[in-house]
């Protein structure tokens, strides 16, 4: 059986990442890039395609991890009936191949452990060759090499790398696994306690620019760092989740490959990240942006791959049966092809609050929110897949109305507080209209709420949004009966749904669990209408529900009391980050957003 996902922790190098699990095993390692085919592992807690355990020999008596300071380096201590060892794993900032270091540390007395390698990659399907090298094991198959150096005797056994050594207190027993293309010659060795020396200063130095200091530091900033190790050093990306296919229910098919860049995720994080003073790492999004979506504003995608790569295509993987059984496996995603309305608003939206944030955005990107703005003059009308990307009929979204709306108000604040160029006569027009027609259509008078789609009666969370963006303020009858709908009827046990699923709207079966970004929007919420104490009940509610490292997935089954879906999740951590910044100063981004 897989481990809970609560049992899990990320360790990464902005480049690849890998879970670690508190029984010492790798489930899930991605290399050498977030969507590359030369996974090692397959899906989590699947042996037979993929894993890596490095452990005590026996059943430990107490296990306690953590990570060290504000890094990614993961910490997990074993105390055993003879003894006490710590296992110490990171990923090394690198600029070429990726090196994952474990390192297994005496602590007391004398710890017998055991090490087991199944290297299994594209997916679990292909088997390597496997031969001793000097100090180690040497694993090929078509383009990938992975090398295993460790002065540990390392033995054969039914295609599987075995070895058992004993550390004492006082002693350091390395471990380097390396990725190199096969074509290419092997990598120099690294020295591991180097190695670990330099992460944690990496980490120290980034960290130190955080400028944040309210309450709840500890949490915003391990998000924070979560969020960095989900950027794409390279190129700028950012993507959603460093896995895929973790189910949204457990046995379901909601099931889906995160490791992309949404754009609509990405601004969130990005927001996120410039706001608490990480500056480089909005540059260079804001430069993989331009690269990305260059060309017809027609021909934007909701999403690309951490290198701009526009086709994504789905493909089932039938011979992983899923975690806890649910399938299927994808990789790719069939909703990089879908019209979704919102993301011209978020895309614009974002780049609004980077004017506001003094970072430079130049002539070029304004020629590019210009001719998306052209094209959202005539594509505001259609009807769309909207942001939760249903696969049943396109409608015409609320939300997504509402953030064509915040396209042209900010269109309209970067002429008039910016001094940029442009109709802007035309764009207040438009403005004007697109909340008029909101407001006729998406607003059920009976409900006393805004609805899912114009002349519909479902609720959904993204409406939530409404408020927070400026559309409407918090003060107005139909926001609060929004919320007071939403929080009635979309929320169970304190933790809010996105929708009501339904195959005629989405086209899936129905059931997930609670959406946690949705959750944190209602922090917001409660906080716009002054309800402080409120939504600190609530903010404190979805700090319990991390895991013992600070993690979030996507989702939350509050019947099973577990984290769901994709994990750690990026949304989930913005809506940490931008909660406890509401929270804090009474304003934060719920109230900027809107502003000039």
């Amino acid at each position: 059986m897989p481990l809970p996902l609560e049992d899990y922790g990320m360790i990464g190098d902005c480049q690849a990442a890998a879970l670690v699990g508190r029984d010492g095993s790798i489930d899930w390692l991605c290399l050498p890039g977030f969507d590359s085919a030369a996974c090692f592992t397959a899906i989590l807690g699947e042996p037979r395609h993929g894993r890596w355990v490095l452990a005590p020999a026996e059943a430990p008596r107490a296990v306690r991890r953590r990570y060290l300071g504000d890094s990614l380096i993961l910490e997990t201590e074993y105390e055993t009936a003879t003894g006490a060892a710590t296992v110490l794993d990171f990923m090394p900032p690198r600029s070429n191949e990726p090196d994952l270091v474990r390192m297994v540390v005496g602590r007391e007395g004398r710890v017998a452990m055991r090490m087991e390698l199944i290297i299994r990659f594209d997916y679990g399907s292909v088997v390597p060759w496997v031969r001793h090298i000097d100090g180690g094991i040497e694993a090929v198959a078509g383009p990938d090499t992975l090398l295993l150096h460790t002065p540990v005797e390392l033995k054969g056994r039914d295609l599987t790398t075995v070895a058992e050594f004993t550390v004492e207190a006082g002693q350091t027993t390395p471990m380097v696994l390396m990725w190199h293309a096969s074509h290419l010659p092997a990598p120099g060795r690294i020295d591991a306690q180097q190695a670990l020396e330099f992460t944690q200063q990496w980490w120290r130095d980034w960290s130190s620019r955080c400028t944040y200091d309210g309450p709840w530091r500890d949490a915003v900033m391990r998000s924070l760092i979560t969020l960095k190790a989900l950027t794409f050093a390279p190129t700028g990306g950012i993507v959603a989740a460093p896995t895929t296919s973790l189910p949204e229910q457990l046995g379901g098919v909601r099931n889906w490959d995160y490791r992309y860049c949404w754009l609509r995720d990405a601004t969130f994080t990005l927001y996120s990240l410039l706001v608490t003073g990480y500056t480089g790492e909005a540059a260079a999004f804001r430069d993989w942006l331009l690269r990305a979506v260059a060309g017809d504003p027609a021909g934007l995608q909701i999403m690309y791959s951490i290198a701009g790569e526009r086709r994504l295509p789905e493909l089932e993987l039938p011979w992983l049966p899923g975690y806890e059984g649910s399938a299927p496996v994808r990789t790719g995603n069939a909703a990089s092809r879908q019209f979704q309305l919102d993301v011209y608003g978020e895309v614009i939206d974002m780049l609004h609050v980077c004017r506001r944030q003094g970072l430079d955005v130049g002539p070029d990107i304004w020629r590019f929110e210009k001719a998306l703005l052209r094209f959202l003059e005539q594509a505001w009308t259609e009807p769309d897949e909207g942001i939760w990307e249903v696969r049943g009929p396109r409608r015409c979204f609320t939300h997504s109305k509402v953030m064509a709306w915040v396209a042209f108000d900010r269109a309209v604040k970067a002429v008039e507080c910016f001094g940029a160029d442009g109709p802007v006569a035309s764009w207040r027009q438009m403005r004007q209209r697109i909340h008029d027609e909101v407001c006729q259509r998406g607003y059920n008078a009976a409900l006393r709420s805004f609805v899912q789609y114009y002349e519909g009666e479902s609720l959904d969370a993204s409406l939530l949004m409404i408020p927070l963006v400026g559309f409407l303020p918090s003060s107005d009858p139909r926001v609060a009966g929004t919320i007071a709908a939403i929080a009635k009827h979309l929320t169970r046990d304190g933790f809010v749904d996105r929708y009501a699923t339904h195959p005629h709207v989405d086209g899936l079966p129905p059931g997930e669990a609670t959406f946690l970004p949705c959750s944190f929007w209602m922090v917001d919420n409660l906080a716009l209408q002054g309800r402080f104490d409120e939504a600190a009940d609530m903010f404190e509610r979805l700090l319990a529900i991390r895991n013992d490292l600070g993690l979030l997935a996507e989702e939350y089954d509050v019947h099973r009391g577990r984290l769901l879906g994709n994990f750690p999740q990026a949304f989930s951590h913005v809506g940490l980050v931008n909660s406890a910044r509401n929270l804090a100063a009474r304003e934060g981004p719920a109230e900027q957003r809107p502003k000039g």
